[in-house]
């Protein structure tokens, strides 16, 4: 019995022993040997799966899955407005430098790294819109915000996948508020709406008046020009009136009228040089 109860306490602390001396790197993790009696932290990153050690070493595991990490982060807007917006970021260590990680950062990476940038990042690039803004240019804010967050955390072993906007808190007050300056801003783009109208028709206006007196203008010029015309034609047959009306044609006009009654007075052998026509009864 004695015999038996040794061997069960022998094959206990062996296997006590044995699981000791391994460690598991789960799917989406890598790890780095730890031996700190010799070697101390091996640089080649090791894959998933079940590796053996002596008692006194072990194998350290970090994550390099991606993982998403949710900030409510309070900002001041650029017109002085105070909102809370629930904030999203998706990161992971880089797989190949988990052994620079190691030494420079650790395995709480979001805790030390990412979240101080990413508080600072989001307060700093939001404060640049207002209120309004805010919501109808969320994707351009989100992209801007990964950007500058991935220039902050440049060469410290991370990568960034994403930056989201959950949620934007406004609180009652605030609500009126943007309602206000809306219904404001919808009456201000009403009075310059009928403005540019008034200002177009009152310049079609002008220039239906100045195509009338432009018609007017042309008009008279036309009717003076053809007055000068008439003048000139009048004055042409009038020279030549002049020039044909001789004393035979008015004496030769005279004798074919039948009705015309004449008292000739012979003044020599040249014929009759005057005409008289009194009315005789």
């Amino acid at each position: 019995m004695k015999q038996r109860f040794s061997f069960l306490m022998i094959f206990a602390i062996a296997a006590l022993w044995l699981t000791g001396c391994g460690s598991m790197v789960a799917p989406g993790e890598a790890g780095l040997r730890w031996r700190p009696l010799t070697f101390g932290l091996s640089e080649e990153p090791l894959r998933e799966g079940f590796y053996w050690h002596l008692p006194w070493n072990d194998v350290r595991t970090f994550s390099v899955q991606w993982q998403t990490f949710t900030e409510r982060i309070d900002v001041l807007t650029k017109d002085d407005l105070h909102i809370r917006v629930d904030a999203s970021v998706i990161a992971r260590a880089v797989d190949k430098e988990v052994y620079q990680l190691a030494l420079e950062i650790g395995p709480e990476y979001y805790k030390r790294i990412i979240k101080p940038e990413f508080l600072t990042v989001v307060r700093s690039f939001m404060s640049e819109f207002i209120m309004v803004e805010i919501p109808e240019k969320s994707q351009g804010i989100e992209g801007g915000i990964l950007e500058q967050l991935n220039e902050r955390i440049k060469g410290k072993h991370l990568e960034l996948d994403n930056v989201t906007i959950d949620h934007i808190e406004f609180t009652p007050g605030m609500l009126r508020a943007i309602e206000t300056k809306l219904t404001k801003e919808q009456e201000k783009i009403q009075k310059e709406f009928e403005l540019a109208i008034s200002t177009e028709d009152a310049a079609i206006a002008r220039e239906k008046a100045k195509g009338e007196g432009d018609a007017l203008k042309i008009m008279a010029r036309a009717e003076a020009e053809a007055q000068k015309i008439r003048a000139g034609g009048q004055a042409e047959a009038q020279k030549i009136i002049d020039q044909t009306l001789t004393t035979k044609f008015l004496q030769f006009k005279a004798f074919d009228n039948p009705n015309a009654k004449f008292i000739f007075i012979p003044t020599g052998q040249e014929g009759l040089p005057i005409i008289l026509s009194p009315e005789i009864n």
